[in-house]
C-alpha cells in the first residue's frame, strides 16, 4: 500500500449509492483497523456495525433528528451509505489497565481526571484514520461523522454500558458521483508546511 498516495487521495464521501457490501469484507476492514496503536495494549475500543439499508436507517434515525434531516443538503446522501460503523471507546478499560502492576506507577488508574490527554480518544482516532485509509485502498468510499445529536438515542440502540463513549461513526459505501465539496476546504489558514516546525 502506498500510504502517501492513500492520504492524498482520501476524501470524505458525503453521498453514497446504496449498493450492498459484503459483511465479510467490512468485518475484515474493521478488524484490520484495530491493529492501530492502543495504549498499554488496553484494547478499549471497538466497532459496532450497522450493515444494509434497514440497519443503516436505524442508525440514521437514532444519530440525527428530523429538523436536521429536513434542512441538510447532505442528509439524503448520507442515508444511502451501505454501512455505518460506530466507534466505541471505554475509559473504564484504560483505568483498569493502568491500575495493573506494570502501569500503576503512572498514576492513571484512579480516575479519568488523572489523564491530561485521554488515551482512549487517541486510540479511537488512530483506528478511525486506519479504517479510512483501508477503505481508500479497497476502492470504497468513507466519511467520518461525530456524534453530535441524540447521543442518548444512539446509546440505547447500540446497547452501550455506562462507561462506554461514542467517538463517532464511519459511513462506508460507494460514491454515487454526487459528492458535495466541503466549504471548509476554502478556509484560510496555515499550510501543512507551516504546521511542521523544528525545535529551536
Amino acid at each position: 500500500m502506498d500510504v502517501i498516495r492513500a492520504l492524498e487521495q482520501r476524501r470524505m464521501q458525503r453521498s453514497f449509492d446504496g449498493s450492498p457490501l459484503e459483511e465479510e469484507q467490512i468485518r475484515a476492514l474493521l478488524e484490520a483497523s484495530l491493529r492501530s496503536p492502543t495504549a498499554g495494549n488496553a484494547r478499549g475500543i471497538r466497532w459496532v456495525l450497522a450493515l444494509g439499508p434497514e440497519q443503516v436507517a436505524q442508525w440514521f434515525a437514532a444519530a440525527t433528528d428530523e429538523a436536521w434531516r429536513a434542512k441538510s443538503a447532505r442528509a439524503e446522501g448520507f442515508s444511502r451509505a451501505s454501512a455505518a460503523c460506530v466507534l466505541i471507546c471505554d475509559p473504564g478499560v484504560y483505568l483498569d489497565r493502568y491500575s495493573e502492576s506494570d502501569k500503576a506507577n503512572a498514576g492513571l488508574g484512579e480516575a479519568e481526571s488523572a489523564w491530561a490527554v485521554p488515551y482512549w480518544f487517541g486510540d479511537a482516532g488512530a483506528a478511525a484514520l486506519a479504517l479510512l485509509l483501508l477503505v481508500e485502498e479497497s476502492g470504497l468510499a468513507g466519511c467520518f461523522l461525530g456524534a453530535f445529536r441524540h447521543e442518548d438515542h444512539l446509546r440505547r440502540l447500540l446497547g452501550l454500558s455506562d462507561t462506554e463513549r461514542i467517538y463517532g461513526t464511519v459511513l462506508l459505501g460507494r460514491s454515487d458521483g454526487e459528492n458535495r465539496r466541503s466549504a471548509s476546504l476554502d478556509r484560510p489558514g496555515p499550510t501543512r508546511a507551516e504546521r511542521v516546525t523544528r525545535l529551536a
